[in-house]
C-alpha cells in the first residue's frame, strides 16, 4: 500500500504539473492572440505591399525583354545565311556532264558545277585563273606557260596535277574521242614540265587564245584506261563524274512515263575541298525538264526555286513576285545573208535590204530591254567604231540600189529580174522572238518589193539547216564573247565546208577584211589591235553580208532574289555561276 505521505507528494506533483499546462495554454493563447490574431487584421496591407513589389519585379523583367528586343536593330540584322537546297529548273534534256562533250544548256550546267577550267570568267566578265595560278607568254607570243595551283584537289581526294591538264587535251585532240572541241585545238601543243607547269606552243601567235582555257579538265587517274573510242560512251560522263569544281557528283534520277514528262533530277553535294572556299548551300539540284509550262508550273508551285530557258515570263505569271534577272549576253543576234547565193551575191542586193531594215524599230518590239548592235563587233569590244557601223534605214536608198540592180517592180509589188521573182527563204528557230522578228523583217522588206518566206523550224532541224548552209537568209544569235577574235565568223576560209565548223553563215569572202581579221588578232598592244580592226569593219559595212540587230539578253527567274549573284554581261549562259560558291538564298539574324 501507497503511504499517506506518498499520496501527498504524488499530489503535489500533479497540481504543480497542472498549473504548468496552464501557464502554457495561457501563454500560447497570448501569444496566438498577440502575433496571429492581431496581425490578422493587417492582412490586407502586407498582401498589397507583396503584390506591389511583385509587380515592381514583372515591369523590370518586362522593360529589359522590350529594351533587348528594342536594341536588335542596333546589334543585329536580317541577312542572307548559308544553307538550304538550291533547286534550279533547266529546259532540255541530261546526256553527259564530261566537259569535253556536254554542249547542251542542262549538259553544260552540270559540267560548270562539277568541274573548273584553267581560266574562268568572273561577275564582271573578266578574264581570270582558276585551276591556273598564273600565265605568261614569251616574247614571240606563241608560247603560253602556265603554273597550277598547288591547292586543288579531285572530288575524290586526290591531287591535281600537270598530267590531268595535258590529258584532257589528248582527248579533246584525238579524232577518236569525237569532241566538239577538236577543230578549236588543232596543231596546239600541250605539254607539263613538272606537275605544276603546263606548256602551250601555238603554230601562231593568237591574242585571244587565253579565252580558249575555259573548258573543265577531267582526271587522268579515272579516264586513262577507257579507249578513245568508247570515251564519250563511259558511265563516268553520267553516272559517276569526277570533277576539282565546286559541287560534287551525288545521284542521278530519271523521272516520269512519257516522252513529254520525262525529266533528269541530278543532285550534287558542296565540295568541302573548293579552292575558292566550300559553297554556302546545303544541295544543288538541276532538274531538266522538257516544256517551258513545266518549268513555269514548278517555280509557282515552289517546287523549283530558279529556272532557265524561257524566253519570258507569261501575263498569267506576272502577278507572281518572281525576281528577274535581265542579264546581257556576250552574244548578237544578226540576220546573215548567204553571199554566195545568186540573188544575194550581187552587193547592191544586200545593201538595199539593210537599208529597207527598220533596226531600232524592231529592237524596240523585242518586249525586254536589249543592247541594239550596229557592227560586227559589240559596243564592248576593243576595236569598235562608232563611226563604223552598218547602212542606216532608208527606204527611198533602198528601193534606189534595187532598181540600179535591175530589179523591177510588178504590179503585185513585188520586184523581179529576166523573169525571176526577187523572193528569199529566211530559215530561224521557232520561237516568239525570233517568229517577231522574221514578220517585222516581211513586212519592211515588203515595202521595197522583195518577198521574204519565213521557214521556222525547232533546234535540231534548224541545226541540220545550219550544217549544210540551207538558206538563203539567216536569222541567229551568235556568240562572241568578250575578246573581238571574230575570226571565225568572217574569215574567207570559214567560209567552206572545209573549214570544219563552217561558221560563216554569210560564206562572207573579203581579201581586206581577211588581211584585218589576221592583222587583229596577232597583235598584243591594244590601240594597235584596234587600228588593225578598222579595214574589216569598213568592208563589212561596204559588203553588207549581215544585218545587226541586237544583243540577246539571259533571262533567270527566282522566287526571290540571290545573295552575292550580280553579273553584269555574261558570255554564255552558264556564266551565271561565276560566283556560284558564294550564293545564299536563306535569310536569318545575324551580328552587325
Amino acid at each position: 500500500m501507497i503511504d499517506r505521505t506518498t499520496k501527498l507528494r504524488l499530489r503535489r506533483t500533479f497540481r504543480r504539473r497542472k498549473r504548468q499546462v496552464e501557464g502554457v495554454g495561457a501563454l500560447a493563447e497570448e501569444n496566438l492572440e498577440k502575433l496571429f490574431i492581431r496581425r490578422l487584421v493587417r492582412l490586407t496591407q502586407v498582401r498589397r505591399f507583396m503584390f506591389s513589389w511583385l509587380l515592381l519585379v514583372l515591369v523590370l523583367i518586362g522593360g529589359v525583354v522590350v529594351q533587348t528586343r528594342s536594341l536588335d536593330d542596333y546589334y543585329q540584322k536580317i541577312a542572307a545565311v548559308p544553307g538550304g537546297i538550291y533547286t534550279e529548273g533547266i529546259l532540255g534534256t541530261f546526256t553527259n556532264a564530261n566537259p569535253v562533250y556536254a554542249s547542251g544548256a542542262v549538259d553544260s550546267a552540270v559540267s560548270r558545277l562539277l568541274f573548273s577550267g584553267l581560266m574562268r570568267y568572273d561577275d564582271a566578265n573578266n578574264l581570270v585563273t582558276d585551276l591556273a595560278a598564273s600565265i605568261a607568254v614569251d616574247d614571240t607570243e606563241t608560247i603560253y606557260t602556265l603554273q597550277l595551283r598547288d591547292d586543288v584537289l579531285w572530288h575524290d581526294g586526290e591531287q591535281f596535277s600537270s598530267d590531268d591538264v595535258v590529258y584532257t587535251y589528248r582527248i579533246i585532240q584525238n579524232p577518236d574521242a569525237r569532241s566538239p572541241l577538236l577543230i578549236s585545238w588543232q596543231d596546239v601543243k600541250v605539254s607539263a614540265d613538272g606537275p605544276r607547269t603546263v606548256i602551250f606552243t601555238l603554230p601562231n601567235p593568237l591574242t585571244s587564245f587565253p579565252h580558249s582555257l575555259t573548258n573543265g579538265i577531267v582526271p587522268q587517274h579515272l579516264l586513262k584506261d577507257i579507249e578513245m573510242t568508247q570515251m564519250r560512251a563511259s558511265l563516268f560522263n553520267t553516272a559517276n563524274p569526277v570533277g576539282t569544281g565546286p559541287f560534287e557528283w551525288d545521284t542521278i534520277e530519271v523521272k516520269g512515263d512519257t516522252a513529254a514528262t520525262r525529266e533528269e533530277r541530278i543532285g550534287l553535294l558542296p565540295n568541302k575541298s573548293f579552292h575558292r572556299g566550300s559553297p554556302e548551300l546545303d544541295y544543288f539540284v538541276i532538274r531538266a525538264l522538257r516544256s517551258e509550262e513545266r518549268l513555269l508550273s514548278g517555280i509557282a508551285s515552289q517546287e523549283l526555286f530558279a529556272i532557265s530557258g524561257i524566253e519570258n515570263v507569261p501575263d498569267t505569271h506576272t502577278d507572281r513576285k518572281f525576281t528577274e534577272y535581265n542579264v546581257p549576253v556576250a552574244s548578237q543576234v544578226s540576220v546573215f545573208m548567204k553571199t554566195s547565193q545568186q540573188i544575194l551575191s550581187d552587193d547592191k542586193v544586200r545593201r538595199a535590204l539593210t537599208h529597207a531594215t527598220n533596226q531600232p524599230e524592231i529592237v524596240s518590239g523585242i518586249g525586254y530591254p536589249v543592247i541594239p548592235s550596229k557592227s560586227p563587233l559589240l559596243q564592248s569590244h576593243l576595236g569598235y567604231d562608232d563611226q563604223i557601223v552598218q547602212l542606216p534605214y532608208d527606204i527611198e536608198a533602198a528601193k534606189a540600189l534595187l532598181d540600179e540592180a535591175g530589179w523591177v517592180l510588178g504590179g503585185n509589188n513585188i520586184r523581179s529580174k529576166d523573169g525571176k521573182p526577187l523572193v528569199l527563204q529566211l530559215y530561224s528557230q521557232s520561237n516568239s522572238e525570233y517568229t517577231y522578228i522574221s514578220q517585222e523583217l516581211q513586212k519592211q522588206w515588203a515595202k521595197v518589193g522583195v518577198q521574204l518566206q519565213v521557214n521556222l523550224q525547232n533546234a535540231n532541224d534548224l541545226q541540220t539547216a545550219l550544217a549544210d548552209h540551207r538558206y538563203d537568209i539567216l536569222l541567229y544569235g551568235i556568240s562572241l564573247g568578250v575578246d573581238p577574235d571574230v575570226f571565225a565568223y568572217w574569215h574567207s576560209s570559214q567560209a567552206t565546208p572545209r573549214s570544219g565548223a563552217w561558221l560563216n553563215f554569210s560564206e562572207y569572202q573579203s581579201a581586206a577584211a581577211d588581211d584585218a581579221l589576221e592583222a587583229g588578232r596577232t597583235r598584243s598592244d591594244d590601240t594597235l589591235r584596234a587600228v588593225k580592226y578598222k579595214p574589216f569593219l569598213e568592208a563589212w559595212r561596204n559588203d553588207a553580208p549581215s544585218i545587226s540587230l541586237y544583243q540577246p539578253r539571259f533571262l533567270y527567274v527566282t522566287r526571290k532574289p540571290i545573295a552575292n549573284f550580280n553579273p553584269t554581261t555574261i558570255n554564255t549562259a552558264n556564266g551565271r555561276y561565276a560566283s556560284v560558291e558564294q550564293w545564299m538564298i536563306r535569310d536569318g539574324s545575324v551580328l552587325r
